[in-house]
């Protein structure tokens, strides 16, 4: 995998680090990333499966009233 580097604020990682309970700053950033990712796919897997059962109460006939 390729790798990015990149420069942060070391209050903000030195937070995350203490928040994570993860003792390298590398280690500490890609957890959160991660989890952020994941937390992403699992919205968007709700997201598609209310939609998808909206759908189908859409296309369902409806009884007549009367």
């Amino acid at each position: 995998m390729a790798k990015v580097n990149i420069s942060l604020d070391a209050e903000l990682v030195v937070e995350v680090m203490v928040l994570a309970g993860i003792g390298s700053p590398q280690d500490a950033i890609e957890a959160i990333v991660r989890d952020y990712i994941a937390r992403g796919h699992r919205t968007e897997a709700r997201t598609e499966l209310k939609d998808q059962n909206l759908r189908e109460l859409d296309v369902k006939p409806q009884e007549p009233q009367g």
